[in-house]
C-alpha cells in the first residue's frame, strides 16, 4: 500500500526527519491522490503526484524538480503550481528543469539557461517569448494576398492555406503585424508560442553561428 510505501521513503530518504501525517494528508487530499491505493496500480499521472508528495512533505529549504507537472492534467497542474507557490513563500527555494514556457512562467522568478554544464544566460521568465520566434495564426474573412504581410521586417510566411487561413513567423514583438493586420478583414488571431527546448535549441543555434 501507498501509505507503508511513504512510511519506508520517509525513513529512507528523509533519514529519520519528522514529518506531520496531518500535513500529508492535506497535501494528498490537494492532489486527489488515494493513499489506499497500491503503487503499482496507480496511473502515470497519479505516480506523478506520489513524487510530488515525497518531495513536499518533508518542507525541505531546498527542492530539486525535473518536468514537475509532467502527466497531470491542467487543472492539476494549476494546484500543483500554487502549492509550489506556497512553498516559496514559506521560505523554500525550488531549483527545476522544464521545457514548457507556461510552466516556467507560473513558477520561476529566473531562468537560466545551461550550456555545456554552465550557465550561460540567465534571465527572467518574461524575456523568454522574445528570445526567438513566435507563430501567429491569422484567419480572414475572405482570401488575401500574404506577400506584403511576409515582406514585413521580421516577418516570414510558414503556411498560406486556402489562403484565408495563414500562419506566420514573427520575431521580436507583434506589433508591425497587429498594425499591417489593421488593413484587412481579420477574423481571428491566435499566437503560438514556441516551447522551452525550441528557445534553447534557437539559442544554441545563435552561439553556433557566432562561432562559424
Amino acid at each position: 500500500m501507498l501509505k507503508y510505501w511513504m512510511c519506508c521513503a520517509i525513513l529512507r530518504i528523509f533519514g529519520g526527519a519528522v514529518v506531520s501525517w496531518d500535513y500529508i494528508r492535506t497535501i494528498t487530499k490537494r492532489l486527489e491522490l488515494d493513499l489506499d491505493m497500491p503503487v503499482k496500480n496507480l496511473s502515470k499521472g497519479n505516480k506523478q503526484k506520489v513524487g510530488l508528495v515525497q518531495a513536499l512533505m518533508p518542507r525541505a529549504k531546498i527542492l530539486l524538480l525535473d518536468e514537475p507537472t509532467a502527466g497531470l492534467d491542467p487543472l492539476m497542474q494549476q494546484v500543483v503550481y500554487k502549492m509550489l507557490k506556497e512553498a516559496q513563500a514559506q521560505g523554500t527555494t525550488i531549483f527545476f528543469s522544464s521545457h514548457i514556457i507556461s510552466e516556467v512562467e507560473a513558477i520561476a522568478n529566473r531562468v537560466a539557461i545551461i550550456r555545456k554544464g554552465i550557465i550561460a544566460e540567465e534571465i527572467n521568465p518574461s524575456q523568454l517569448a522574445s528570445m526567438t520566434m513566435r507563430k501567429a495564426r491569422v484567419r480572414f474573412k475572405k482570401t488575401v494576398d500574404a506577400r506584403p504581410l511576409a515582406e514585413l521586417e521580421g516577418i516570414s510566411l510558414v503556411s498560406k492555406g486556402n489562403g484565408k487561413d495563414i500562419t506566420f513567423k514573427v520575431e521580436g514583438d507583434m506589433d508591425k503585424l497587429i498594425k499591417t493586420l489593421a488593413k484587412y478583414p481579420v477574423s481571428n488571431i491566435e499566437t503560438l508560442h514556441h516551447s522551452l527546448e525550441e528557445v534553447f535549441l534557437d539559442y544554441y543555434k545563435d552561439e553556433e553561428r557566432e562561432v562559424c
